[in-house]
């Protein structure tokens, strides 16, 4: 008895997903728990595991690919035919039921069909779909659009896993777009698009943190986090997002932290910030990195984020000038901490000093918002009683 693998949701009120890479080849064996798979949609990357012992029989939709939630991705044979004993993320045991969800794609266009559509100025009814149950794919308009002569838009689909690099002459290369690139390069645009972007910068003397935290497992970014709720819970509009109908603040402070991956990045979300301590946010703040480069992140672990944070200074870098994470209005930057000369009570001293900056969006506050927003995370890093606040 084979067990059908389809496509999971990933995620409130997402219609799709990708499949990025097959980690098993069609026709070996996989134990239970070992990873089948790897999807994403336009908020977060995930590994599939396999939810029995077996070999991979049948593999339906390849890399690259995107279909509906609930489409049949593979089948996979067990060992003593009976199947699991409970359903696993992103297994179905109901043949009929998917077949029901793929017959339903085949007059689904998702959102992501229609906006290209709408690019390439494409009539989605003219278009053969090719995808799962005759589900028109995003290939399926480029195909369309190229044919007829539209060049607008963007390339295919390619994996997330790079294909060799094209070479075009003797002078210059192409490297393919991975799927998680293209959506980082659609959101960045958006935002741009969206947003009035402003970018104010503050120089804040660490000496107080650092003090604190020699000789203990604590980050910098966990000290910066705090500073951040405390000056939120006084300046309670950098904690809201835009709305035609006006400007939504958000009662719960949960903060954005980004996290760098071999090719792009994740937001995952601390919620409640303000209600953890230190050593709490620290090691939240790991576990959501380790969890975010090794794809085990839940789709809930990076949604409902109200303002965020990029330590942009892990490498060096001094300054940044981040885009907006939407729907929110405004991202901090953190520099690198280093010690350089500072002028103290007229006196020249060493202290370890960074950069910190806030790109922050105009139609909902003003510079002079934005600086004593500002101005609060500065006074905390530099002023608060650390060594109480443990």
């Amino acid at each position: 008895m084979a067990i059908d693998i389809i496509m999971p949701q990933l995620g409130e009120s997402i219609a799709e997903g990708t499949v990025i890479r097959w980690l098993i080849p069609a026709g070996q064996y996989v134990e239970k728990d070992q990873g089948l798979l790897e999807v994403e949609s336009d908020k977060v990357s995930l590994e599939v595991p396999s939810p029995a012992s077996g070999p991979l029989t049948e593999v339906l939709i390849q890399e690259g690919e995107t279909v509906p939630v609930g489409t049949l991705l593979a089948r996979l044979g067990t060992e003593t035919g009976n199947g699991p004993s409970a359903p696993a993320n992103g297994v179905k045991e109901s043949p009929a039921k998917v077949a029901e969800a793929t017959e339903e794609a085949s007059d689904y266009y998702s959102p992501a069909v229609r906006q290209l559509a709408k690019e390439r100025s494409v009539d989605l009814s003219q278009v053969v779909g090719t995808g799962a149950g005759g589900r028109v794919t995003k290939k399926d308009v480029l195909a369309f659009s190229e044919k007829n002569g539209n060049s607008k838009g963007v390339s295919p689909e390619t994996t997330q896993t790079p294909s060799p690099v094209q070479t075009v002459g003797s002078a210059e290369e192409i490297l393919p777009l991975t799927s998680m690139r293209r959506t980082i390069a659609e959101r960045m645009v958006n935002s741009r698009n969206t947003s009035a972007h402003v970018g104010t910068f503050f120089e804040v003397d660490f000496s107080a943190v650092e003090k604190v935290r020699k000789g203990r497992n604590l980050t910098s970014l966990s000290f910066v986090i705090r500073a951040v709720t405390h000056a939120i819970k006084q300046f309670p509009i950098l904690n809201s997002s835009w709305s035609d109908g006006g400007i939504v603040i958000k009662h719960d402070i949960n903060i954005s932290v980004a996290v760098a991956l071999e090719d792009g990045l994740l937001v995952p979300v601390i919620r409640n910030a303000d209600k953890k301590e230190l050593a709490q946010l620290g090691k939240e703040v790991a576990d959501l990195a380790q969890r975010a480069r090794s794809k085990q992140l839940s789709p809930e672990e990076v949604q409902g984020g109200t303002f965020t944070i990029t330590n942009h200074g892990g490498m060096g870098s001094l300054f940044s000038t981040p885009i907006i994470n939407q729907p929110q209005i405004a991202i901090l930057g953190v520099g690198a901490i280093q010690k350089r000369p500072v002028v103290i009570n007229d006196a020249i001293a060493i202290r370890p000093m960074s950069y910190l900056s806030l790109s922050f969006d105009h139609r909902v506050i003003d510079g002079a918002t934005a600086d004593n927003f500002m101005h609060k995370v500065k006074a905390v890093l530099e002023q608060e009683d650390w060594e109480k606040s443990q």
